[in-house]
């Protein structure tokens, strides 16, 4: 039996054992192989668009080849079917998030708001510059999470912090800015 098809005669687990012992991402790439169609699959499930399902394969694909958790996996499959559900899930809370701040911007742009779209532009002006008085993991974090719209699958694969760091810095980086806004701000609400 030639080497190049050995791979498909291995389990889930002996792929891991595979990759685990020596790194190579070859391995990792066989088994992933074996389950794009399912992930397709349950990316088209929940974002009901081919590109952007096919993009979210490629995105799990890449937490997985980056992430991949030190402790044992015993289900593989299992585990990349949840790990893609989450992902899409994300990925349409993002999308939701954005629809609703696009509304509020519309709203905004009538003539009998002009004063609250002053009133806005001035928070704004106030929220970067409190931004900037974050700490620098806070900042990045509060940035590619809130101003972004990253989720935390992102943010780690772009900065290297660990899920905890990440939680801990957007809801330091919030409550602190919430802090450094009401100090600026005075007493209008």
């Amino acid at each position: 039996m030639s080497t190049h098809n050995h791979h498909t005669h291995l389990s889930d687990e002996e792929l891991l054992q595979a990759f685990r012992a020596g790194g190579d991402t070859q391995w990792l790439g066989y088994l992933l192989q074996r389950y794009t169609t399912l992930l397709l699959g349950v990316a088209m499930k929940y974002l009901k668009d081919r590109s952007l399902a096919e993009d979210a394969v490629q995105q799990v694909f890449l937490k997985v080849l980056t992430h991949l958790p030190q402790e044992e996996i015993l289900n593989f499959k299992g585990w990349l079917y949840i790990l893609m559900r989450n992902h899409c899930l994300q990925q349409l809370r993002d999308k939701t998030h954005i629809a609703d701040e696009t509304a509020i911007a519309h709203i905004a742009d009538s003539d009998s708001d002009k004063e609250d779209a002053l009133w806005h532009e001035h928070t704004l002006e106030q929220m970067n510059e409190a931004i900037d008085l974050l700490t620098e993991e806070q900042r990045k974090a509060i940035i590619l999470f809130y101003l972004k719209k990253y989720s935390y699958e992102q943010i780690i694969a772009q900065t290297g912090y660990t899920f905890m760091q990440v939680k801990s810095y957007v809801q330091n980086g919030k409550r602190n800015l919430k802090t450094i806004l009401l100090k600026k701000l005075g007493t209008r609400q």
